[in-house]
């Protein structure tokens, strides 16, 4: 019969925890998926392990640094498009998944079972949650950009306005020939899309980012 050591089976179940979380991500298709996530926790694991055998106890400098280091992994997946940063959530994800390979590490197997649980809860079942917020209440903001032979800006905050959509001019500067307004749009989900349409078809409007 073969005899696993107890740091084999840490490093095991740092995969299994790992492989779930990546699981998930790979199938909402982030770009630190299935194998990302296993080597996050796998090397937490390793490293706490490590460091008691070290410093036969826990060292508190070297949980800080992994946790430094993996800050850095995390804002290489935070990127802005337009207004808005994306993200966040997968760099959470590396974040939570260090901390629960820490745990394993640590001998915390009941905390870490319930940690990946609780993350699993957190990204699968409350994407249902979320998504049902945001078609009750979304926001964005506008850069629009106005043609040469419009100068009059009213007109988008007022048909923005009869949609039921609260609008906040947050800027409005002239280059040139043209007018941009940065604008903050608030409302339902079905609006916004209709405030965008309104936007797309409008022969004043020149272009616009949101």
């Amino acid at each position: 019969m073969i005899q696993f050591s107890e740091e084999t089976i840490q490093l095991l179940i740092a995969v299994l925890v790992g492989g779930i979380i990546g699981i998930e991500r790979e199938y909402s298709n982030k770009s630190a998926g299935f194998r990302t996530m296993i080597l996050i926790c796998l090397g937490s694991t390793l490293l706490t392990i490590i460091s008691e055998k070290i410093t036969h106890n826990s060292d508190d400098r070297i949980a800080a640094n992994i946790i430094t280091g993996i800050g850095f992994i995390g804002a290489g997946v935070v990127f802005k498009e337009g207004f808005t940063v994306i993200g966040l959530t997968t760099a959470a994800s590396i974040w939570v998944t260090s901390a629960l390979g820490m745990a394993i590490g640590s001998h915390e197997y009941m905390l870490a079972g319930v940690g990946t649980t609780l993350t699993i809860i957190v990204l699968f079942l409350f994407e249902y949650l979320q998504n049902y917020i945001d078609r009750l209440h979304h926001s964005r903001q506008y850069n629009i950009v106005f043609k040469k032979d419009f100068m009059d800006t009213q007109e988008i905050r007022d048909h923005a306005r009869s949609l039921d959509l609260k609008c906040t001019p947050r800027l409005e500067t002239k280059k040139e020939d043209e007018i941009h307004l940065l604008v903050a749009v608030k409302g339902k989900k079905d609006k916004i899309e209709a405030f965008n349409a309104y936007l797309l078809k409008t022969e004043f409007v020149k272009s616009f980012e949101c």
